[in-house]
């Protein structure tokens, strides 16, 4: 995060220096009321009086120019910021997220829109002005060593303030904003899972449980009000006792004859000044802390990033050759899913993956395509790790059908698409929509390919949202399909043209792996895995392992089963 700031440095730096002129420029009225005080009542000088007003007014006049530019300079750093780590973080947080047990990095992204409006609002000025407070208590010293006396035990006592604010609430706000980060992430999941909720009249118990974080949450945030309230109240008081003191010492010194009335109202108002920016921190408190600790997190993800950071190598398109060599993947130290599992493909092979529930099919799935990093054991894809691959450029030859069907807010072309420029690949996306057999049916859709589909596609059925999804996968010149349970929300016809796209994915010679319940799918795959437990517990070639499997299934050639003529 430091290098990301250090990029920001000219706003922050020129932000300073009129930090400087702001509260040079903010004696104004002091000096201007010490004049009027001590010169022109003593003189009855008019001339002097408009003189002084002329003066004060356009001195105010840059003030109130360098604050807006001041302003604005933060603005234009909460944009860059947001500019240059934005993608970053959500390419990285997408990438943890997919990781099992990897949680903590789903709220990058509001963390990094933390910074950018507190950069944004007004309390970070407060840290600007702060470090020109000792300029303030040297011109009420100039005044009179007494006056920087009580100015500087003053600013001693506000300062403590500030510290002890930090000190018995830091710990407390962190707690509150993991428990309202718990609530966050449960809405999600909730939002996610709206259907079942609302089937089985779950939105009492989802209340209640969303509720419990809530609570938390609000109780801790409430502690810590509670807390700084009290300091906060402590503070206003001392500025307001310290100002009776100024005064009352001012008094004392004028009636000595020692001191002027105008040079014991100037120094009243500069110790107001003084310490306005500290009370004002003092108030900001909560909304710097929660911001640091944004900070933190984002830094924790941006150091993971720049640890696993190498130049990758630009390599040839892959053809589709496939090696798992000795995989070992769990989520947690001792959670073992998928225990050495090792086979291979060569370019333009099928094979099915079978096995119970819970066999570990679908992790292997996201193994393979290098979602989940590995414990040990390799995924080699034409003999390249599949790590290696830059990830944008891999997906390009990649297609992947989920088992849970997510499609994204935008169009139907959109989604095939993959959100690339659509206009500039409109003959890819039918092309992708004829191999996946739903060229026909998108043309049914209220506005065809430009049909806005909602947000996860909700005006489509469970299969017309497979279907489509499969388009997606077969998109572009992918040499790697991997599909997970396609035919589980297809009817009879969707099935048909399913077994059609194998067909054809086996004669464009894609490598291609199906994950299924139905021995009926499997008659064209060249090869068959048998998973249990995470282990591999068959594989070889597709009629062997089917005949092991269900010895009474033979598998007929698919241009039967597809009710072609021989």
């Amino acid at each position: 995060m430091r290098e990301y700031l250090d990029r920001c440095k000219f706003f922050f730096v020129h932000v300073g220096i009129f930090s400087f002129f702001i509260n040079l420029l903010l004696l104004t009225l002091p000096l201007y009321m010490l004049q009027v005080f001590d010169r022109v009542l003593s003189s009855r000088s008019q001339e002097t009086l408009i003189m002084l007003t002329l003066v004060a007014v356009g001195a105010l006049l840059i003030w109130a120019t360098l604050e807006m530019l001041r302003s604005r300079l933060l603005v234009r750093a909460g944009m860059a910021l947001d500019h240059l780590l934005g993608e970053k973080v959500l390419a990285e947080m997408i990438e943890q997220a997919a990781i099992p047990g990897r949680k903590q990095y789903t709220s990058a992204v509001r963390d990094l829109t933390q910074i950018r409006n507190y950069l944004l609002g007004q309390n970070i000025l407060a840290l600007f002005d702060v470090p020109w407070t000792p300029l303030f208590l040297l011109v009420i010293y100039l005044f009179h060593p007494l006056f920087g006396f009580v100015a500087a035990t003053g600013m001693v006592l506000m300062f403590l303030l500030t510290l002890l604010d930090e000190r018995i609430t830091k710990k407390i706000l962190s707690q509150a904003g993991d428990w309202n980060q718990q609530a966050n992430r449960f809405i999600d999941s909730v939002v996610r899972n709206v259907e079942v909720v609302k089937a089985l009249g779950m939105v009492p118990m989802v209340s209640r449980k969303w509720r419990s974080y809530g609570n938390m949450g609000s109780g801790y945030y409430a502690l810590a009000n509670n807390r700084s309230s009290i300091v906060l109240s402590v503070s206003k008081f001392t500025r307001m006792a310290l100002q009776i003191i100024m005064l009352a010492f001012g008094a004392w010194l004028v009636i000595s004859q020692n001191l002027t009335p105008g040079i014991m109202m100037a120094a009243t108002l500069i110790l107001g000044r003084a310490m306005a920016p500290v009370e004002r921190a003092i108030g900001g408190w909560k909304g710097f802390i929660e911001t640091r600790a944004a900070y933190h997190r984002l830094d924790a993800l941006l150091q993971l990033m720049e640890s696993k950071s190498f130049s990758k190598l630009q390599l040839p398109p892959p053809q589709g050759h496939l090696a798992v060599e000795g995989v070992v993947f769990g989520p947690g130290v001792g959670e073992l899913i998928l225990k050495r599992v090792s086979f291979s493909l060569s370019a333009g092979q099928s094979l099915g993956i079978v096995g119970p529930s819970a066999a570990g099919k679908s992790t292997l799935a996201r193994v393979i395509l290098g979602i989940y990093p590995l414990i040990s054991g390799s995924v080699r894809l034409d003999g390249a790790n599949i790590a290696d691959w830059e990830r944008a450029e891999l997906g390009r030859y990649l297609g992947y059908l989920p088992q849970e069907i997510e499609l994204f807010e935008g169009t139907v072309a959109e989604n095939i698409a993959r959100f690339t420029d659509v206009h500039g690949n409109d003959e890819e996306v039918v092309k992708a929509a004829q191999r996946a057999q739903v060229h026909e049916m998108i043309l049914r859709l209220p506005d065809g390919y430009n049909t806005t589909i909602g947000q996860g596609g909700v005006i489509l059925s469970g299969g017309q949202r497979q279907r489509i999804a499969l388009a997606r996968a077969l998109f572009g010149q992918p040499r790697l399909v991997l599909l997970d349970e396609p035919n589980s929300n297809l009817d009879s016809e969707g099935e048909m043209a399913l077994l059609q796209v194998l067909q054809r994915l086996r004669q464009e010679r894609v490598t291609t792996l199906l994950i299924t319940h139905k021995i009926s799918l499997l008659g064209n795959m060249d090869k068959i895995l048998v998973l249990r437990d995470g282990q591999v517990e068959s594989f070889g070639d597709c009629r062997e392992v089917l005949q092991r499997l269900v010895p009474s299934a033979t598998p007929k050639p698919a241009r039967e089963r597809l009710g072609t003529r021989s």
